[in-house]
């Protein structure tokens, strides 16, 4: 099979094709001789910050000389992206020669369920020294909590999101991410919401919170960061005063991890961390900026980043229809002088463009649209001038939004 034949094979599973359970994929790793038992993992859940801080995790091992794989969902730039060692995407070759194995097992499988096999065969096929695994939905039930030998669950902050699936509260989302705390430590995020605190410290009363006594922000905004933290100064690459957050947690986690990282391998893995549309600055002069935040957490993170430009910003703006779409715009466009609704990839699941611009109308009246991607950039740079361009709404509109800014 080609590449394509492949990723498209992947993609026909379908997301929801199954119930959720955990039984087809314990059938199909006993096949494959359990590979999620021959490597010690950092497993992750939350709803916003995951993807960051598991970056910023497996930068930190990668600086102290670990073959450290990387497990995200979902992709951004490339479907390879999902599986990574050492920051490079799995081959096109390991993939189909991978997928044809978990295939063969005979066992129907949901599209992550076939995602996560492959990944776990992949670490185990190479070696790791330790792979940092992101959860896809929930916890509980998700693929990925098979692993054996957790060393930290990290839990980033909790909110409403997939609301129709985990709970409609915070607590009930909070005790379905918590699904993944079985053994070794237990870190959350610094700012969680006190309902999903308090679930937490149900499922692990010896969690480790990082201490907001011993932060000392130095500079934040949509460049980057910098701290102290326990009398130690970081600098984080990444835009927004959440990825200090973010920062935080991956701190602790190393430091739980029980493995040999010096203070100084973290501070150059936090230093060196890079990952795409999460306030992803792609120019300066004029000011282009791409968010891939998409429930009303992630809308109130990035407003805080457009106020210091109100008034000035060229929206584009798309989202997905299973979204909290009235608050997200609510948060988020007022700020903008212009928007320029687009669909994402052109989505079955994304809101039309007719639908997107009666949103975004009540909050923005010089409300446009477009055809497309490539012709929202066209209208963007052209109705810019040498004002800010932001483009938010959705992980598949802001990575087709970075190919073509960086052409």
């Amino acid at each position: 099979m080609t590449i394509s034949e492949t990723i498209a094979r992947i993609h026909s599973l379908g997301m929801f094709s199954h119930p959720a359970s955990l039984e087809r994929i314990k059938a199909v790793l006993a096949l494959l001789d359990h590979p999620e038992n021959k490597f010690p993992a950092i497993h992750l859940a939350g709803t916003n910050g995951k993807g960051s801080t598991a970056a910023m995790i497996a930068s930190c091992f990668r600086a102290a000389g670990y073959r450290t794989g990387l497990f995200i969902s979902p992709f951004i730039l490339d479907f390879r992206e999902r599986i990574q060692i050492n920051g490079e995407w799995i081959s096109e070759e390991a993939l189909i020669r991978l997928e044809q194995r978990v295939y063969d097992t005979g066992i129907a499988l949901t599209e992550f369920e076939m995602i996560t096999a492959i990944g776990f065969l992949y670490f185990a096929e190479c070696h790791c020294d330790i792979a940092v695994i992101e959860t896809g939905l929930g916890g509980r039930l998700d693929a990925t909590n098979t692993l054996s030998d957790v060393r930290v669950q990290v839990i980033t902050t909790i909110g409403l999101d997939h609301t129709e699936i985990l709970g409609d509260t915070v607590a009930k989302i909070a005790a379905e991410k918590c699904g993944i705390i079985r053994s070794g430590r237990t870190v959350s995020a610094v700012r969680q919401h006190p309902d999903a605190l308090a679930v937490i410290r149900r499922f692990d009363p010896e969690l480790i919170v990082p201490d907001l006594d011993l932060l000392q922000i130095l500079k934040t905004d949509i460049f980057g960061g910098r701290f102290l933290y326990d009398g130690v100064e970081y600098e984080v690459p990444l835009g927004g005063a959440h990825q200090i957050d973010n920062a935080l947690t991956a701190i602790e986690t190393v430091k739980a991890a029980g493995f040999s990282v010096s203070t100084e391998q973290i501070r150059q893995g936090i230093r060196t961390v890079s990952f795409p549309v999460r306030l992803e600055v792609i120019k300066k002069s004029p000011l282009i900026v791409l968010d891939g935040a998409h429930n009303p957490n992630g809308a109130e993170t990035l407003a805080k980043a457009m106020r210091p430009y109100a008034g000035k910003i060229v929206g584009i703006f798309g989202m997905l229809g299973d979204k909290n779409c009235q608050a997200y715009a609510k948060t988020v466009l007022p700020y903008c002088r212009r928007v320029i609704a687009v669909q994402p990839n052109q989505l079955k699941r994304a809101l039309s463009v007719e639908a997107l611009k009666d949103l975004a109308g009540a909050y923005c009246a010089d409300t446009v649209t477009a055809a497309s991607p490539e012709d929202a950039v066209a209208l963007a740079l052209q109705s810019a001038g040498e004002d800010p361009i932001f483009g938010f709404g959705s992980l598949y509109l802001a990575a087709d939004l970075r190919r073509l800014f960086l052409k």
